[in-house]
Order: structure tokens, then sequence, then C-alpha cells
């Protein structure tokens, strides 16, 4: 029998400690080599850690929430025991599970932990993903077949739910945000009638890749940001300094499983609106099921946030700090307009913005909106 410890790695981002997100097991199992074995949390996502060996585990670091050094001890094998257990069929800890239970289950570390809370076992099922991966379509129909009525279950009154990971991580940087930033909050009203007109042509011109409103008003954005470039920057803190960027890196709020998260679309400037729309989907999509890489998961200098049909009428969105300033779109409804002097029925949408008034003045911060407001008012503004 022989001993052997994993230790945390470097994850990188010059990280010297990781937080324990979840394990996906527990001492006493049997694990393979390349077994996942559980999510460490950096600050901007979930990293998986396979087991680089065979064994039993006899020693985990920490509960989900714990923090591990990089260096420290993770999880601690019996390895030796474990092969000639296998070999003669004495297993130290249980009888070996049938194959199916045995076998990887690849997936995002948000359907694990969902997987985990609803009691069903992801290793009875085979994924339409590549190489067998488990999707959130797989998780959604295998979890209404779970809910089908079988029998009697109890109800729950209360649900204990620990604050740990990114959720954690996304609270604390909300609350200093909030603590730390004077917000300016400023809301204007748009008349999107026409806007919406051109969407819905463009969208009709090619069906197969259908324009939502985000990539427009990111175009329009980024035009508006050109005459008020103190809007798209960031705050040093440590160096006491307002930096103003050239290029647009633009943030797109997504709410993901796990919570929060402000994938960027880089030298978002360079892009035209369908090549804007593509990046906007394709970062968003990897934030939710967790395969966004670091570097996309940082650098924005201005974010837009929206909450779709749920945007009600105005929201006071919170800075995504070090930026300066934040864009929210809120829900577009008809409603009656004067237009030329006579009532009309006008497709009506609010935008909702902050902005740290200790560096953006509330004239430049009212101007920018205004500026934004134009542009998508007049649609053809924004190709020109």
């Amino acid at each position: 029998m022989s001993e052997y410890v994993f230790k945390l790695p470097d994850l990188g981002e010059g990280t010297v400690e990781s937080e324990i997100g979840e394990w996906f097991i527990k001492v006493g199992d049997q694990v393979k080599e390349e077994d996942i074995v559980g999510t460490m949390m950096t600050d901007k996502a979930a990293v998986e850690l396979s087991s680089p060996v065979s064994g039993r585990v006899v020693k985990l670091a920490g509960e989900p929430g714990d923090k591990v050094a990089v260096g420290a001890p993770l999880v601690t094998f019996e390895t030796e025991a474990a092969a000639s257990g296998a070999e003669t069929g004495c297993w130290l800890s249980k009888p070996p599970a049938p194959a199916t239970a045995r076998r990887r289950v690849v997936t995002s570390p948000a359907i694990r932990r969902r997987a985990r809370e609803a009691d069903i076992d992801l290793s009875a099922v085979q994924g339409s993903g590549p190489g067998g991966r488990i999707t959130r379509a797989d998780f959604a129909a295998l979890a209404a077949d779970s809910e089908r009525p079988t029998a009697a279950r109890p109800v729950e009154a209360v649900r204990e739910i620990k604050v740990i990971g990114l959720r954690r991580m996304v609270a604390q940087r909300m609350a200093a945000a909030k603590r730390d930033i004077p917000h300016f909050a400023y809301v204007e009203e748009l008349d999107i009638t026409e806007l919406e007109a051109l969407r819905r042509h463009l969208n009709a011109q090619s069906p197969e890749q259908r324009l939502t409103l985000l990539p427009f008003l990111g175009l329009a954005l980024i035009r508006a940001l050109k005459a008020f470039p103190q809007c798209n920057a960031t705050y040093d803190r440590d160096r006491q300094l307002v930096l103003q960027y050239g290029a647009v890196h633009l943030g797109i709020a997504t709410q993901t499983p796990n919570g929060l998260k402000v994938p960027v679309v880089h030298h978002a400037q360079t892009l035209k609106l369908r090549e804007l729309a593509r990046e906007i989907k394709r970062v968003s999509a990897a934030a939710r099921d967790n395969s966004a890489k670091q570097s996309e998961l940082k650098g924005s200098t201005i974010t837009i946030t929206s909450l779709g049909k749920l945007g009600g009428i105005a929201s006071t969105p919170i800075i995504n700090a070090p930026e300066v300033g934040i864009v929210g779109v809120n829900r577009a409804v008809e409603r009656p307009a004067v237009v030329n002097g006579q009532i009309a029925v006008r497709l009506m949408m609010n935008l909702s913005s902050s902005f740290d008034h200790r560096f953006v003045d509330g004239h430049d911060a009212a101007a920018m909106i205004q500026r934004l407001k134009e542009i998508l008012e007049r649609p053809a503004t924004i190709f020109i």
C-alpha cells in the first residue's frame, strides 16, 4: 500500500489560493486516473480537476467554500491498495459499482450541482453532446422525467443553500461596487420603432441568423463613446489612475446557473453588426456552460446588461468595477406618443444607466446617453 498526495496545481491568473467549488468524490470512493474529482473556483470561473492516479480516496482538503493554497494537499489516495483490491476482488471501501455507474460523466459543474440538488444520477445518462457530454437539454429532459409522480414525497419547508464559489464572489464584488462607487443613475426613454423595423427587415433577409436588439445597441454605444471617452474607462485604485481606452472591450452581463458573469467581446469596435451579434452569442453561451476562457471573462471597459422580457420599466444597474459605466436595457412596449403633433402608437423602451460619479460628471453621462438615443432612434446612423 502506498499513499499519493494530489496537490492543488497553479490555476493561472497569479492565484496563490483557490476556493473549493464542489466535490464529485468522497472518502472511500474508488477513483480512476483522469476521473473528475471536483472543481476549484478562480475569480472568474470554475475549473475542473482530474485525478492524476487511480486509487481510493482517504482524505479531502476540506468542504466546498474552504480555501486551499496552491501546492497544498488537495486529495490523498491509497494507490496500491486499490489496485490489489481490484485484482483480488476485495475492495476496501465498497464493492465495485455497475459499469454504467463507473462511467466518467462529462458535463458542466452547474449541471453536476443541479443534479446533486435534485438527487439525479448523471452516470446513467448518455449525453448528446461531443464525446457523450451531458448538455442542458439532456439534463432538462432527465429532470422532467424524474419529476413525474411516482409516490408521495415529503415537502421540505426550508432549504439551506451555502453561499460559496462564484455566487459568493459575485456577492462580494456587487457589495464592494455599491459600497465604494458613488453611482449616478440616469434613465432615458427611446422610440425604437424604426430600429425594430430595421431589425425585422434584416432578420427576414437572413433568417439563419436572427438578430436581437443587443448588437444594435452595442454598435450604437461604440459610436457614442467616440465623443465621450471618459465613459469608456476603468479606474486603477492602486495607482489612482483613470484609464481611458481607444478600443471598446464590451462586457455582456450574462445570467448563468452559477450566478452573474460578464464575458467580454474584445475590440468590439472592429466588428460589423452580424459579427458582433455572433460574438455576443458565443461568449454568452460560453459563460453559461463554463467553457469560457479566462481571457474572455476579463478586460471589459464598459458593460451592457439586459433582463430581456423581464426588463421592466426602469432599473438601476450596478457598475462592473473597475469600469466607470454600465448601460441597461429595459423592456420594449407599444405606447401612445406624439409624433409631428399627432398621437401614434410607437414602440418605446427605456435605457437605464449608471456611472461612477467620481470620474464621470452627471452632465457628461446624460449627454452620452442622449447621443446614444439619437443614434438608436435614427438607426441608419449606426452604420455611418
